[in-house]
C-alpha cells in the first residue's frame, strides 16, 4: 500500500521545483569575452558554450567533437566576425538548421588592421590618400572597445528575446544594467589614460589586436607581425630603430601567438615583454588591466 503523503509530497515539490524555473537556454558564442556579455545580459537563464578555448586562436581553431554536439542543441549561436566564424559557421550551422545565428558585429563599423609598415610611412611623408591598408582587411577586435561593446549587447539582447521570448523582460533589463558597466568602463579607462602623452602614444605588440581600443583612446599601435607572419630581417630591424628612436619600453605579446620576433625587438631596443591577452574571459578587468600598462608604456 503507497504512504498517503505520496501525492501531496509530489505536489510540493512540483510547486517549490517547477519545470519551467529550473529551464534554461543553450547558446553558443566563438570566443571568452562573448561568455562575459552572455552571462551579464542573460544571467543565469541561459548556459553558454564557448567554441575557442583559452590560449587558443579564433584564427585557425576547430571545433571538437563534443562542442559540435553541444551547437546541435543550441537554441542560437552568438557570431561576432572573428575568422574561425568563416570556416566553420556554415557547417555547425548545417548541424542544427532551426538554430538562429545572431550576428552581434552587425551595425559595428570596422577599421583596417594596423598595417606593419605604418611606422616607416608616417616617417617618410606618405600621401593621405594612398590606402596603405587596402590588403590588410577589416579588424575583428570589436570587443575592445567598450563603446563598441554597447552596440553588440544591443544584438545579443535582441537574439535572446527571440530565442526565449518567456523570459524578454529580464534579459531587457539585464541589459540596462550592462549598458551602464559598459559606461563607468570607458569613463574610468579615459581617466587612466588622460596623462598619455600625444607624442609618446606608440605603442609596439606583435598581434595588431588592439586597433578599437587604441582609437577610441588616442593611442598608436605598431604590429610585429606582417599579413599574419614572422618579419623579415629587415622588417625587424626597421622595428628595433623606430622602437630606439621613439624610447619604446614595453612589447606587448598575446598568448595565442609566437614570443620570438617580439623578444628579439625587446632585447635590441632595451625594452621589455608585457602579456596582453584581448581573449580574456573577465572582459571588464581586463580592459582595466591593459589600460594600466599601456599608460606605463606610453608615459
Amino acid at each position: 500500500m503507497k504512504p498517503r503523503f505520496a501525492f501531496p509530497l509530489l505536489l510540493v515539490l512540483a510547486v517549490l521545483f517547477p519545470a519551467a524555473a529550473s529551464a534554461v537556454t543553450p547558446v553558443c558564442v566563438s570566443i571568452l569575452p562573448q561568455k562575459y556579455f552572455l552571462e551579464k545580459i542573460g544571467g543565469d537563464l541561459v548556459d553558454i558554450t564557448v567554441l575557442v578555448p583559452p590560449g587558443a586562436s579564433p584564427h585557425t581553431y576547430e571545433p571538437k567533437p563534443g562542442q559540435m554536439v553541444a551547437v546541435s542543441k543550441a537554441k542560437a549561436y552568438f557570431a561576432i566576425g572573428v575568422p574561425f566564424e568563416n570556416a566553420w559557421l556554415g557547417r555547425l550551422k548545417a548541424g542544427n538548421p532551426d538554430m538562429p545565428v545572431v550576428q552581434t558585429q552587425s551595425g559595428v563599423e570596422k577599421i583596417p588592421m594596423a598595417a606593419h609598415s605604418e611606422h616607416e610611412e608616417a616617417h617618410a611623408g606618405k600621401a593621405e590618400g594612398d590606402d596603405h591598408e587596402e590588403h590588410a582587411g577589416l579588424d575583428p577586435h570589436i570587443w575592445l572597445d567598450p563603446n563598441l561593446v554597447k552596440i553588440q549587447a544591443k544584438n545579443i539582447v535582441e537574439g535572446l528575446k527571440t530565442a526565449d521570448p518567456a523570459n524578454a523582460a529580464a534579459y531587457a533589463a539585464n541589459y540596462r544594467t550592462f549598458l551602464k558597466e559598459c559606461d563607468a568602463l570607458d569613463a574610468t579607462i579615459r581617466k587612466t589614460l588622460a596623462a598619455a602623452s600625444a607624442a609618446h602614444s606608440s605603442f609596439i605588440v606583435f598581434h595588431p589586436s588592439w586597433g578599437y581600443f587604441a582609437k577610441a583612446y588616442g593611442l598608436t599601435q605598431i604590429p610585429i607581425e606582417v599579413e599574419g607572419k614572422e618579419p623579415s630581417p629587415k622588417e625587424l630591424a626597421s622595428l628595433i630603430t623606430f622602437a630606439r628612436d621613439k624610447g619604446v619600453n614595453v612589447i606587448f605579446v598575446q598568448p595565442q601567438f609566437s614570443e620570438k620576433s617580439a623578444s628579439v625587438v625587446a632585447k635590441e631596443a632595451g625594452a621589455t615583454l608585457a602579456r596582453l591577452d584581448p581573449l580574456a574571459e573577465d572582459w571588464n578587468g581586463n580592459l582595466l588591466h591593459a589600460a594600466e600598462a599601456l599608460r606605463n608604456a606610453v608615459k
